[in-house]
């Protein structure tokens, strides 16, 4: 049987690359030559174990794209030599969650490289990975696969934008100016929102939000953040909150600084669970919502990023070999100032 190169998280904080058998593909299923893969916050997260959701041993990386190498019987939208992305979700098409529609709500959901307790679901840090027809999206010629690995952030922000229920006109407050946030401060101009606020700890990523287009770039927390936003609404608070942290004191920032009857919707996560000041949302009347993944924003995702309403060039900071994944992680995982997204690709010209 051929092999591959895979980066294995063989324990809790190691990483190790290791010869793999490579996936053979079942009737409705492809097998993609993995080009570039971005390490994403949830796998700097997993690496530890305190998210619960990469049991080793596993091979995490879901933001990926690359080449057709395989195509089970039945496929029929794909063939060898297809470059292509994929969406992170594995959903079944059949349950009742998937026939209206909300794919990322499927009963037998499964997200790739994920390992949980319900199941294991080996990911794209890899030469190869197996994913189903229904989950791929061709890429147009023109674009780089290392901005193609940055499709599936680009379709998570662009849903937390549309289940906000934008309408336009809104002034808006993004709290997080890490890459999940930038993209989704994009993807509010996108929508619609006169303004779009930014605040971090962070003074260098806000530049980068400046350039970006955001409105105002507040290097502000808490109630100093709060107030900042009252003085720029004349003491309303703004119509709708982006949380792209998840964390008790950001949360919290976020149902102060929202409006009455105004929208918080939740995408961060990077706690498993936070306190809410419940008596201010019901009082207050707002709406919470969540969301943490896509429901089909791929085609939107391509669009525009090729039409350039969304950047995400200015967000890769290095696209590196894969057998350099390790030491990313660790650098990743001390959260080096201004570092937005590393893109791991089984040879470094895949990746142009």
């Amino acid at each position: 049987m051929p092999s591959m190169n895979a980066l294995v998280l063989t324990e809790y904080n190691h990483l190790e690359v290791q010869d793999r058998p490579r996936p053979q593909p079942a009737a409705d299923e492809l097998v993609v030559h993995v080009a570039a893969c971005g390490i994403c916050g949830s796998d700097v997260h997993g690496l530890d174990g305190s998210s619960g959701r990469r049991i080793p041993p596993l091979v995490m990386g879901h933001e990926a794209a690359g080449v057709v190498a395989e195509v089970g019987a039945n496929v029929q939208g794909f063939r060898v030599g297809d470059r292509v992305t994929f969406d992170s979700t594995i959903y079944c098409g059949d349950c009742r969650f998937c026939r209206r529609g909300d794919m990322n709500l499927c009963d037998r959901r499964e997200v790739l490289g994920v390992s949980c307790g319900d199941y294991r679901r080996d990911g794209a840090f890899a030469e190869y990975v197996l994913v189903p027809e229904r989950i791929v999206y061709k890429l147009p010629d023109a674009m780089p696969f290392a901005e193609a690995a940055m499709l599936e952030a680009v379709s998570v922000a662009l849903h937390a934008v549309a289940v906000s229920d934008v309408r336009g006109g809104e002034t808006a407050l993004v709290i997080g100016a890490g890459m999940i946030g930038l993209l989704t401060l994009q993807a509010a101009r996108a929508a619609g929102c006169s303004r779009v606020f930014i605040a971090d700890v962070d003074a260098t990523r806000l530049a980068l939000a400046k350039e970006l287009g955001a409105t105002e770039t507040l290097h502000l927390s808490g109630g100093e953040l709060v107030r900042r936003c009252q003085e720029l609404t004349e003491g309303a608070g703004v119509d709708l909150v982006l949380e792209a942290v998840g964390r008790d004191e950001t949360v919290s920032t976020a149902i102060d600084a929202v409006r009455k009857g105004g929208t918080v919707t939740l995408i961060g996560n990077v706690t498993p669970e936070v306190k809410l000041p419940l008596q201010k949302v019901v009082s207050r009347q707002l709406r919470l919502q969540g969301t943490a993944a896509s429901c089909g924003e791929y085609p939107q995702a391509i669009e525009m990023i090729t039409n350039g309403t969304i950047q995400v060039k200015p967000l890769i900071s290095a696209v590196a070999p894969l057998e350099e994944g390790p030491d990313w992680f660790k650098r990743l995982y001390a959260h080096e100032p201004g570092l937005m997204k590393v893109v791991l690709t089984p040879e470094t010209e895949g990746a142009r």
